[in-house]
């Protein structure tokens, strides 16, 4: 379907709700052009009942543990985002992070990782230093590992493989094919797909989806962003999870429902209970 590039500025209608609760698993509340309190309201009205919001330096890291404080259906993730790390992190700001990290309703150090897509290569050196401190501060804390991994993927498993990965680490808006999510199966890793993986061209996420085992299996919108078809290019939201979730059920060819509940428990096991 055509990205409704006439209405690009306005938000998408709600989605039909899902017959079960689920999560968010990441996205950016304050990126988006709605109050806190709205984003919430409209998300719950379609099952969608809990987020993880992120942050993407330390000025919007603090943003998104003070928002989680104050609502109890949100949690928060804090980082420096790679590529805001590809021009140097000071040891202060490590030091803040972990502190974020150590708040009840942080529960992940995201979104960390790699990027060599917007990353040229001679600071990619600076930017892997970086994902090694956050792995660090994830087993630190005992918070999960958020990781964005854009055209990166060989560096950022052989960096986990060598730093040792936390015990909980999550692929979020997975970016593999099907080999690499049998990689991460492997592993023990979480796999988040967000609404690339309803894109006509994403056939390869389609494919990883389908392999990915159901108990390491996550959905997210990373609103504003990626927002799924029919509407692709406007201003997405959590209330948006149930588009991606059926696309998700469709292509694993089993129920709503039952993706819906054993994605929900899977969000519980990686962030805890709310």
């Amino acid at each position: 379907m055509a990205r409704n590039s006439d209405r690009a500025g306005e938000p998408p209608p709600p989605p039909d709700p899902l017959p079960v609760a689920v999560v968010d698993s990441h996205c950016h509340l304050d990126l988006m052009d709605t109050e806190v309190d709205a984003a919430i309201a409209a998300a719950v009205a379609v099952g969608v009942t809990r987020a993880v919001t992120v942050g993407v330096d330390l000025p919007t890291s603090r943003w998104q543990a003070d928002v989680a404080d104050a609502h109890p259906e949100l949690y928060a993730a804090v980082a420096i985002h790679p590529n805001e790390a590809a021009h140097g992190v000071s040891e202060e700001t490590f030091a803040a992070i972990t502190e974020l990290a150590r708040r009840d309703k942080v529960r992940a150090i995201g979104e960390t990782g790699l990027d060599y897509f917007r990353t040229p290569p001679e600071a990619h050196a600076v930017q892997q230093e970086s994902f090694r401190r956050h792995i660090a501060i994830a087993k630190e804390t005992g918070r999960a590992l958020m990781i964005h991994d854009r055209d990166a993927h060989e560096d950022t498993l052989r960096i986990l493989a060598e730093e040792g990965a936390p015990d909980t680490v999550v692929f979020h808006a997975f970016s593999g094919d099907a080999e690499m999510a049998k990689v991460c199966a492997d592993a023990g890793y979480v796999m988040s797909f967000a609404g690339n993986v309803t894109f006509k061209n994403a056939a390869n996420l389609r494919e990883a989806a389908a392999v990915a085992p159901a108990e390491l299996l996550l959905v997210e919108t990373d609103a504003p962003f990626l927002t799924p078809v029919p509407w692709r290019g406007r201003p997405g939201g959590p209330y948006l999870i149930p588009l991606t979730l059926r696309v998700l059920a469709e292509t694993r060819g089993v129920g709503v429902a039952e993706l819906g509940a054993s994605i929900a428990a899977n969000a519980e096991r990686v962030f805890g209970p709310w």
